[in-house]
């Protein structure tokens, strides 16, 4: 896996207390999760980079 999925998925992981508390009408907690999804939309988008260049290179990432 790359170091951007692998940040992803921790990302995620992360977050999960915050949006149980937000699920429970924690208004901070939902603050919190708005601004990890922000993050984990930037690591998303740093994977989509990778993947396109590496299907432009061939597709030979070991």
């Amino acid at each position: 896996m790359t170091q951007n999925y692998d940040n992803l998925v921790a990302a995620v992981e992360a977050i999960r207390p915050d949006v149980e508390k937000a699920e429970k009408g924690n208004k901070a907690a939902t603050s919190r999760v708005r601004k990890a999804m922000q993050e984990v939309k930037s690591i998303a988008q740093d994977i989509r980079k990778e993947m396109l260049e590496l299907r432009d290179s061939g597709g030979t990432g070991g």
